[in-house]
């Protein structure tokens, strides 16, 4: 079994449909998630956090976060000072 965490639960990443640990039979679909999650959240969210995906261990992928330098406080208007 493998598995992907999201390193930090930001007020957007509460707010979405995502979960916070989903597994899977194959690593290839948990890296693909991974990635695919994390792009997802970087073009969706307000853009205040950065999402990356990497491996951590021999099952486990986590979408790591990091306050973007680039970024503004929230860019649509829906979540105030961003709940992060």
């Amino acid at each position: 079994m493998y598995t992907v965490n999201i390193a930090h639960e930001c007020g957007c990443f509460k707010r979405s449909e995502f979960e916070s640990e989903k597994s899977f039979e194959r690593q290839q679909d948990a890296y693909n998630y991974a990635n695919i999650a994390s792009e997802l959240m970087n073009e969706e969210f307000c853009s205040k956090h950065l999402f990356f995906a990497q491996k951590t261990g021999d099952n486990a992928f986590v979408i790591s976060v990091a306050d973007n330098p680039n970024g503004s406080s929230c860019s649509t208007g829906s979540c105030g000072p961003c709940g992060c």
